[in-house]
């Protein structure tokens, strides 16, 4: 009850248990459950957010955010009801989405219904009403953009705007997030709409193209985003067959890498260092070669800054500028690698060996290498619980309904009303022209007064449960390969699953303290997200010294989420050797490093900087072969290219997904190099090398890091 298999039984080796922690920690001498009470409060906040998703569930509806809603509270598009085949949103005034009580309301105060199609032509209600003693034909244009069941073009002009039985005016527009908005073109550097710059509206006012574009401010921009949008997935469409080709190439390139380090790491890791300065001293040739032969064509001087953004990346390399920013780039990285190699090279030959050696515990503990599938699977899930949850509660509520004044004095605006009974009460006298309208989704129930807690409560445990996900397999990994080191004979003594028998023990007695430090972890980074939304809103104020608060105060929490993810991945690892709680094995690890700063010196950084190298090159890799071909630069693949917008969406991707895939792999690497040393540091404290306190590192391990002390 409560026996766990692991690293070697006691049989098998004559040391006293003192000298094995793993073995102390199996035989139920400190085996039990560590930081109880965190792992009770951590078991609640689940049920608890589970409890939120439900309420959440219970009280949202997704259609408030993926359809527009008109002044009734009536989706736009939505099957089943009269607006079925009426998927845009129009609105009545469009000049009046300037004021300033769209951002108290989130509401435009103007009449909005649902429209089949946006109005393609310019028009006034006025013009409309004389042409209609002629022909009926405008009317019955104009008319779909009234209200429904509004059918009277006599009705005085005055009582049509008053009521808001009718727009104004319409002009041209086309859809954008299922909303009409004008339809600018620039005619010889002038803006427009309908060719023109000035108009005037049913009561004779004289408008400007300018108005409209404040109005809708941002548009065009916003436009030429969606076209853009819709030409990725366009493009993503036509490539995903290729980009699933290129992450499985990345894939089997990793493994491959990664038993290759098992019997030539040193090798293979010579090369990866020789090979990324290489393509990097081509990448600087290429550049320079480009440069100085734009340097000499006309108009190839222009400034990225003068020709703004442009979707098409090919103009960005017509220009001397961008080869020169390359040339600077590539320059810098390969010089900081030479100084690294010129000044670091012992160390690197140091940290090869060390490769070397934890290359040979992965290749004994095969099945660490697929854990960060597990890892990315528990990710997933949270990700996706967090995204839905947060759907929910912000489409929580009910129709919210306000009075939208005509005029500026009027003592009923914003205040609730009832769409039902609105015409029955005295707002209407008292305000000619108000109307109670649809504002926003909300309630007076405590929950919907909490809703903006609940969201951050919701963020904060989504970064609770991503942190916890994340020491869950750095824990399951540093037992796995603690197993490995602190076993005699390699591989008779390693215990059959290692793996599975490290994430049960971590489960089942250390839930707690992961949680504890998953939970310090997360609250550092809701800090920084918090900082990171004040200082946003600060961008536009000229407050220097708030500005400089902010920036230093990013710059302190950035460097404490750095060292509390260090000292929580060594606290990790000192909880799969000893079994303590987090704060004891926070402590104890950080001693143990503080005594061998020099070691951790080498380890840390040189140790990350190759595995880095590994991961640059077998994402440069695929790239190389993915660009090639989407350019068409593989005679035998010239058919099977596809016809893309962006041939850089799919290349993206890919080299993307290839460093993630290489990073999942070496990620293992890396937890394991981390567990050897601290078992290696731990051995050194408790053995001596004598007969009766032998070292448990193997031989190759011990003469590795003996080289540190002298170097």
């Amino acid at each position: 009850n409560g026996r766990i298999s692991i690293a070697y039984s006691s049989h098998r080796l004559s040391l006293p248990p003192s000298q094995n922690p793993l073995e102390e920690k199996v035989r139920g001498r400190d085996l039990c459950c560590t930081d109880l009470f965190c792992c009770v409060i951590f078991v609640i906040v689940i049920l608890g957010y589970i409890a939120l998703g439900t309420v959440a569930w219970l009280q949202g509806d997704p259609r408030k955010v993926i359809y527009p809603t008109d002044s009734y509270g009536q989706f736009c598009g939505q099957k089943g009801t009269p607006n079925a085949k009426k998927s845009t949103l129009f609105y009545f005034n469009i000049l009046k989405c300037a004021n300033p009580a769209v951002l108290i309301n989130l509401q435009c105060p103007t009449t909005q219904m649902c429209v089949s199609k946006c109005p393609d032509k310019f028009s006034t209600y006025t013009d409309v009403q004389l042409q209609y003693q002629i022909t009926a034909a405008p009317w019955d244009y104009y008319r779909q953009f009234c209200k429904p069941g509004f059918n009277n073009p006599t009705k005085p002009v005055a009582q049509v705007l008053r009521d808001e039985d009718c727009p104004s005016m319409i002009v041209p527009s086309r859809p954008f997030l299922q909303r009409c908005f004008p339809d600018f073109i620039t005619l010889n550097g002038t803006l427009t709409v309908a060719k023109r710059t000035h108009f005037k509206d049913a009561l004779d006012k004289a408008r400007s193209v300018t108005e409209l574009r404040d109005a809708a401010n941002g548009i065009t921009g916003l436009v030429d985003a969606k076209e853009v949008g819709m030409k990725i997935v366009e493009d993503y469409a036509a490539s995903w067959n290729w980009i699933l080709i290129g992450l499985v190439i990345a894939l089997v390139v990793s493994l491959i890498f990664i038993l290759l380090l098992r019997f030539t790491a040193g090798l293979l890791l010579w090369f990866t260092i020789i090979a990324v300065i290489l393509v990097i001293a081509y990448g600087i040739w290429h550049c320079y070669l480009e440069f100085s032969l734009l340097r000499q064509q006309p108009g190839a001087d222009v400034t990225i800054v003068d020709i703004g953004f442009q979707t098409d990346v090919m103009v960005y390399l017509q220009l001397s500028q961008t080869w020169l920013i390359f040339l600077i780039a590539l320059g810098t990285i390969e010089a900081s690698i030479l100084i690294i190699l010129i000044f670091l090279r012992r160390r690197v030959r140091v940290a090869i060996a060390l490769l070397r050696e934890g290359s040979k515990a992965v290749s004994y503990i095969m099945s660490t290498l697929f854990y960060p599938i597990i890892t990315f699977l528990l990710l997933a899930i949270c990700s996706s619980y967090f995204a839905v949850t947060s759907v929910f509660l912000a489409s929580s509520g009910d129709a919210i309904y306000k009075v939208m004044a005509a005029e500026p004095n009027c003592m009923y605006a914003n205040k609730t009303c009832n769409p039902e009974t609105f015409n029955k009460t005295n707002v209407s006298k008292a305000c000619p022209g108000a109307q109670c309208m649809f504002a926003f989704y909300g309630g007076e129930t405590p929950y919907h007064r909490y809703l903006f807690i609940l969201q951050l409560s919701n963020l904060l445990i989504f970064l609770w449960l991503v942190n916890f996900t994340i020491a869950l397999g750095q824990c399951t990994l540093a037992g796995a390969f603690a197993s490995y080191y602190w076993a005699r004979r390699k591989p008779q003594d390693i215990p059959p699953c290692p793996l599975f028998s490290s994430f049960s023990r971590a489960i089942r007695y250390h839930t707690g303290s992961l949680a504890f430090g998953a939970l310090i972890l997360a609250m550092v980074q809701m800090a920084r997200i918090i900082l990171e939304y004040l200082d946003s809103k600060l961008k536009g104020a000229n407050n220097v010294a708030a500005r400089f608060v902010f920036c230093c105060l990013k710059c302190c929490f950035w460097c404490l989420e750095r060292f509390v993810k260090f000292m929580n991945r060594n606290a990790y690892i000192m909880i799969a050797i000893y079994g303590k709680g987090f704060c004891m094995s926070a402590r104890d690890a950080f001693c143990l490093l503080m005594r061998n700063v020099v070691r951790v010196a080498v380890l840390d950084r040189v140790t990350d900087f190759l595995l880095f190298l590994g991961k640059v090159l077998i994402a440069g890799s695929v790239g190389v072969i993915a660009f090639f071909f989407l350019t068409h630069k593989i005679p035998i693949f010239q058919e099977e290219v596809p016809t893309l917008h962006y041939y850089w969406v799919p290349l993206l991707t890919v080299i993307f997904g290839s460093y993630l895939i290489a990073h999942g792999f070496f990620s293992v690497y890396a937890m394991c190099v981390d567990t050897l040393f601290l078992c290696f540091c731990e051995d050194l404290e408790r053995n001596d090398g004598s007969s009766e306190k032998p070292f448990l590192m193997s031989a190759g391990l011990h003469s590795i890091l003996r080289k540190i002390d002298h170097h």
